[in-house]
């Protein structure tokens, strides 16, 4: 059985039989046919925005449940013959990232003869050399792309200049574009008109809707509605940048700290407007600055977070459940629809696995929130040779296990794609019978 808690936005009261239009305090979403090879499997991951919620599981198949097919008991399956790696849903877009790199994508503005079709966007990169996916991200009426050759590509609405280029001469395109090169992370949100791009050189750039300061510009921009070009982010806190996550009017972001130690500190950073989506602070923020409570203690530290359209929950080590902004439907879980401009914490509920709180994780849609259980799919090797399975090019790789001995894969991973699964059970073999430390190290 999944653990899987909702509260917020009960659009749909078939979902939770008995249940009211605002449910205020977590409740545990039980799927129905647990028998079903989908359902019982751990969830990987969740999707959601006002009318959709998609469910991955760890066995690559995913089901959503939304206002078209109204019934708990009849979720839409999501008909994508590869296995699914990642599912991201929008107001407007849906698309699916599959291991092998593809990228499937519906909506009006990814496909106007039908928008309840899947198309192969990724097939549609003008680079033929470019067409492998690494990584997806949701604008609200935009899609973004990171190639395995850290390119970042962007397709849909560009009215308000969120795919890098002026508006007014690229209204919206139904084929993907190239935004920047050596791109190593994209971050946006389902409910957002603006988006950053994190470089190789660890340099941020944002684009798109600036109305309320929420790219970070600084109060001299505030005036600037629409940043049309790629601009740099200045006056970055130190730090690594983990995720950045973004709502209609603000954007938050998590820095962990450059000290090298078993358990770097991690700190939250917010920008834009404050009154109605939250920024933890009860003042407007032009530029990244820390979100400061008494909650984050010094031997607590922050596990996950999630920003939806107006608020954001933050999961700690402690483990704590804390929250802030708007909660008129009882989203953050609080047992009321107050309002909340700075953080607060929430009751934990009872859950299954307590032990493993690093395990949970939360997703914020619009107006509703969920807290979840996965486990992690694949150890960081296996996630370092996923990469590479990706990539066109050679390289030698050498594995060091527990009692110390040295396993040289000589161009074992070279050219093989994760679409040639036989090789893929073979190298997983190699994982199980050697006892393969999280560490590689690449001899190019």
């Amino acid at each position: 059985m999944n653990d899987c808690l909702f509260f917020g936005l009960n659009r749909n009261p078939e979902l939770f039989e008995n249940e009211p239009y605002k449910i205020t305090k977590p409740i545990q979403f039980k799927f129905e046919n647990e028998n079903e090879n989908e359902n019982e499997k751990q969830i990987k991951q969740i999707s959601s925005e006002e009318f959709s919620i998609i469910f991955l599981f760890k066995n690559g198949k995913a089901i959503e449940y939304s206002n078209q097919t109204n019934s708990k008991q009849n979720p839409e399956k999501i008909q994508i013959e590869e296995n699914i790696q990642k599912v991201t849903v929008s107001f407007v877009n849906e698309a699916i990232l599959t291991i092998e790199g593809n990228v499937f994508a519906k909506g009006k503005n990814v496909n106007l003869k039908n928008i309840k079709e899947f198309i192969n966007i990724s097939s549609l990169i003008e680079d033929t050399n470019d067409r492998i996916i690494q990584d997806i991200v949701s604008g609200l009426s935009s899609i973004y792309l990171l190639t395995s050759n850290q390119n970042a590509y962007g397709i849909g609405s560009n009215f308000w200049c969120q795919l890098g280029f002026d508006s007014k001469t690229l209204e919206k395109t139904e084929k993907p574009i190239l935004m920047m090169k050596n791109v190593s992370k994209i971050f946006s949100g389902n409910c957002s008109h603006h988006f950053f791009l994190l470089n190789s050189n660890q340099e941020l750039f944002g684009c798109g809707d600036n109305r309320y300061g929420q790219l970070g510009l600084g109060e001299s921009t505030e005036k600037e509605i629409k940043i049309q070009k790629l601009t740099k982010i200045k006056n970055i806190p130190k730090g690594k940048i983990i995720d950045i996550q973004c709502g209609d009017d603000n954007s938050i972001m998590l820095i962990e700290d450059e000290i090298e130690n078993e358990n770097p500190k991690r700190k939250l950073y917010s920008c834009g407007y404050w009154e109605y989506n939250g920024l933890g602070k009860d003042e407007n923020t032009y530029e990244f600055t820390e979100i400061k409570s008494s909650l984050f203690e010094n031997d607590d530290n922050i596990l996950d977070f999630s920003c939806a359209n107006a608020h954001t929950l933050i999961l700690t080590s402690k483990p704590k459940l804390i929250g802030f902004g708007h909660n008129y439907y009882g989203q953050l879980g609080t047992g009321d629809t107050e309002y909340q401009s700075i953080p607060i914490q929430i009751e934990l509920p009872k859950l299954r696995f307590n032990e493993n709180i690093s395990n949970y994780h939360l997703c914020c849609g619009y107006l509703k929130s969920f807290l979840y259980y996965s486990s992690p799919l694949f150890s960081n090797l296996e996630e370092d040779l996923i990469k590479l399975f990706r990539r066109k090019e050679f390289c030698d790789i050498s594995f060091k296990t527990k009692n110390g001995e040295i396993i040289e894969a000589h161009k074992l991973i070279l050219k093989y794609r994760l679409n040639q699964n036989q090789k893929l059970k073979n190298l997983k073999k190699l994982f199980q019978k050697n006892q393969l430390k999280n560490q590689i190290k690449y001899l190019k």
